[in-house]
Formats: structure tokens, C-alpha cells, sequence
């Protein structure tokens, strides 16, 4: 068997990646103009593969290459493809080849793709294609960014409660225009409210006779069109969903919202929140590179801001930084380990409002906890701070300041890394996206005026 007719597979390397040498012998052939080579390597390949190896090629490069193996980049591979990247490759396509693709398109995938596109392009698109499709694609425009509405598919088998399994199964059969790809069939009454669902399992396992509203479960999870994404992946883990049903205003079903999209928002989330606390921004290498610096640059202004606030207060400290140098250098680790310290306290507060875990009913029990941990830590780490100051420089005073000054910051961290992040979410701003600069502020600002005021008055003069 030749090398071309090798299962895919062998194209990936141990973590599922695609080996190196495959990506630079499909660019061979494409700079070789040699496209049906090509094609015949990516053929094979799952679309999210072939999105991956899309996004290895060079940016100068990937205009040859799409139009080598165009007929092999479909719906599934643009859906599969990062965001920014997919914008570029959008952007050589003319409305109806957009219009084509997005026809093809679950739903939602076919809205994530016309979403980022700008509103003229947007307009030239949607009237290309079928008014059925037109009016799902505007439909779902018409939601939030973020929302049930821009997840869900509209693409559901619902059935009323009157129906008998066996009448079930033979419009399954009977109907090719039907949705393919479904894990649960939903239960309807007059007015289109869905009343319960019902596994597939269940259908194949039923005597044909039953009715749908003696074998359906009516407990199910029902999700507002306007809840926000983040929300909604937090009830299907909560729920262990594999797909759940979206209403509107009315209750009436309108959608549905399935676990693979679910996983993509999950893994989005999680990343967006660590690089928040960063002030990474979206933290994407694809991302356009004036894009990246203007986000990071407004991050860093912020932090001069609060660092030149903090560093301030050693100023008033001069006198005594002169008459005991040790205190220049012992007052940085007392603002770094707050910094650390309330660091730690920030991550977990915020991960746990991301997450649910907190809430007004625990906040209390949450702060008790934190500042516990924290006084804890600030004893412990002091004392060995103060003994590793002791051996140093021989003074007991200076030792037992050093210790004070950091239990201070430390139960300044723990409240700060707490409070600043439930302040921020009261206010309605994200948690993540500011109170990294706030905490550090805090923990500099107290660490170096706990610190150098209590040597001030107890071991400058000693």
C-alpha cells in the first residue's frame, strides 16, 4: 500500500497533532503546483485536521493552499477553524460561496461565521441565500453575542405527546428533510412548549403502541434564549446534558443547544478567565498583531498606574530606608509574598463565581475561610522570614517587624483577593478583568506602609 493510501492516523503524531513533515509535504506540493497531490494527502483527514493544518501554514502561504484543496474546505472545516484565521480565509470568498457554505451549516455554526463578518458583507451574503435559511441566519443575529440564541441549532426532531412510537419512528423514516444528527427527540403540546423528552434509546426499545407521553421524561432543563453561554455550559456540567432545548419568551421551543458546543464554550471560558488575569487579552497567536498590542498596552498603563501609586509611599519613608538600608531590601519581599498571597486568594474567588461555587449564601463562610488561610500563612511564612532576617542581620527587632509587617499584608491579600473580585461582580464588571491590577495595588501599598511604619517607629532608632 503506498504511502497515499494510508489511514489518517499516520499523518498524526502520539498527541494527536499533525506531524511536521506532513504539514511541509502538502506545502511542497502546493508550492509545487502540484494540487491534486495535495488533495490527495488532506483527503483523508478529519475536518478539524484539516482546519489545524489550514492554521500551520504560513499566513503568505495559505492563499495557495486553499485554493489547491478548495473543495475539500466545507461548513465542517470552517467551523472547526480558529476565529481569526477563518476571518481571513472569509474574506476571499464572494457572498454566494459564503452563502453556499453557511447553508450547509448547522445553525449555529452558519450565524458564528456571518457574525464576524461586516455588515455589508453581512447583507450581500444573507440575500443569497434561501429564505429559510435567511430567516434562521437573521434569527439568530438578532441574540446577543454570547447567548443561548447565537449556540442554539435550529435543526430538532419534536413530536406531539399524542403520537405512538411507532408513528414516531416511520416519520423519522418518512421525512429525509429532517435533522440527521440528534441524541433526543422532544415532546411538544398545541402550542409548541416543549412538555418532556424522550431518548432514542428509549424509542428503539419501545413496543411501537406506546404513546410518546407514556415513555417520555417530562423533567427536563429548558434553557432561556438570552441566557448568557457561560451559564449555560455551567447547567449541561451540572446536569450532565448531552443536548437540552431552548425557549423563548413564551416557553415555546424554538432550538436546541447540544453538548459539542458545549465543550468549545467550556474550553473558551476557561481560557478567557486565566488570560484576563493577565491582561493577555485573547491571547490568540493568530490574532492580528496591532490587535495584541493595543490590549496589552491598555493592561500595562493600568498596572504603571497603580505601580507608581505604590511606590510612592517608600517615599515618605526615606529617613528611615537612610538610617537602616536593610529596609530597602526587606520591604520588596513583603509587597512580593502579598502579591503571591493575594494572587492565590484572587484565582480561587474568581474561578469559584465563574463556576457557581460562590454565591450570597456562602460569601461569609468564603471570606472566614480566606482570611484563616491567610493569617495562617502570614504567621508561618513570617516566622521564617523572621529567623532567616535574625541569622542575617542579627537584630530581634528588625526580625519581629519583618514578621508583623508580612502577617499584616497577608490578611490584607486574603481580603483583597476576595472582596475586590466580589466587589468588581456586584458592580457588574468582570472579575477577571481588573482585579489583578486592583489586589496588587493593594498588597504593595499596605506591604511597604505595614512594614516600613512599624520599623519606623520600633527598629530604626533600636
Amino acid at each position: 500500500m503506498s504511502e497515499l493510501l494510508l489511514p489518517p492516523p499516520s499523518r498524526l503524531d502520539e498527541d494527536n497533532r499533525l506531524e511536521p513533515a506532513f504539514v511541509a509535504e502538502v506545502l511542497r506540493y502546493v508550492e509545487d503546483g502540484n494540487a491534486e497531490k495535495a488533495r490527495e494527502l488532506v483527503a483523508p483527514l478529519h475536518p478539524a485536521d484539516i482546519a489545524d493544518l489550514y492554521e500551520l501554514t504560513p499566513a503568505d502561504q495559505r492563499g495557495a493552499l486553499s485554493d489547491a484543496i478548495d473543495d475539500l474546505i466545507d461548513g465542517d472545516v470552517l467551523a472547526e477553524m480558529n476565529d481569526h484565521v477563518r476571518e481571513e480565509l472569509i474574506d476571499t470568498y464572494e457572498p454566494h460561496e459564503v452563502a453556499e457554505i453557511a447553508g450547509e451549516m448547522d445553525t449555529d455554526d452558519a450565524v458564528a461565521i456571518i457574525a464576524d463578518m461586516d455588515e455589508d458583507d453581512q447583507r450581500a451574503v444573507l440575500r443569497s441565500m434561501s429564505p429559510d435559511d435567511r430567516a434562521a441566519i437573521e434569527e439568530g443575529l438578532s441574540y446577543p453575542e454570547d447567548s443561548a440564541g447565537r449556540l442554539m441549532q435550529r435543526e430538532l426532531i419534536a413530536v406531539p405527546e399524542h403520537m405512538t412510537v411507532g408513528h414516531v419512528i416511520d416519520y423519522l423514516r418518512e421525512n429525509p428533510d429532517l435533522a440527521t444528527d440528534f441524541w433526543e427527540i422532544f415532546i411538544v403540546d398545541p402550542s409548541h412548549k416543549p412538555i418532556g423528552t424522550c431518548q432514542l434509546s428509549w424509542v428503539l426499545r419501545t413496543p411501537r403502541a406506546v404513546l410518546m407521553a407514556d415513555v417520555m421524561k417530562r423533567e427536563q432543563t429548558l434553557i432561556p434564549v438570552d441566557m448568557d453561554q457561560e451559564e449555560v455550559a455551567l447547567r449541561f456540567q451540572k446536569y450532565a446534558l448531552i443536548s437540552a432545548a431552548v425557549v423563548d419568551g413564551s416557553g415555546r421551543l424554538i432550538g436546541m443547544i447540544t453538548v459539542d458546543d458545549i465543550v468549545h464554550i467550556i474550553q473558551q471560558e476557561a481560557g478567557e478567565d486565566a488570560l484576563k488575569l493577565a491582561g493577555a487579552g485573547d491571547g490568540d497567536i493568530n490574532q492580528p498583531i496591532f490587535q495584541t498590542i493595543k490590549s496589552r498596552m491598555w493592561w500595562l498603563l493600568i498596572n504603571l498606574g497603580t505601580a507608581i501609586a505604590a511606590a510612592s509611599v517608600p517615599v515618605y519613608f526615606g529617613r528611615s530606608i537612610q538610617e537602616l538600608v536593610a529596609l530597602s531590601a526587606l520591604m520588596g519581599i513583603v509587597s512580593g509574598m502579598g502579591g503571591n498571597a493575594g494572587t492565590q486568594t484572587m484565582a480561587v474567588t474568581v474561578r469559584a463565581l465563574a463556576t457557581n461555587q460562590l454565591t450570597s449564601s456562602n460569601t461569609r463562610r468564603m471570606i472566614t475561610r480566606e482570611l484563616v488561610i491567610a493569617l495562617a500563612n502570614g504567621l508561618g511564612l513570617g516566622l521564617v522570614m523572621a529567623i532567616g532576617c535574625q541569622l542575617y542581620y542579627h537584630d530581634m527587632v528588625l526580625s519581629i517587624v519583618l514578621m508583623a509587617g508580612w502577617a499584616i499584608n497577608s490578611v490584607a491579600a486574603g481580603l483583597a483577593g476576595i472582596l475586590i473580585p466580589l466587589g468588581l461582580e456586584k458592580l457588574k464588571v468582570d472579575p477577571a478583568v481588573v482585579s489583578t491590577v486592583f489586589v496588587t495595588w493593594v498588597t504593595d501599598t499596605v506591604g511597604f506602609f505595614a512594614f516600613l511604619s512599624l520599623a519606623t517607629v520600633f527598629a530604626v532608632h533600636h
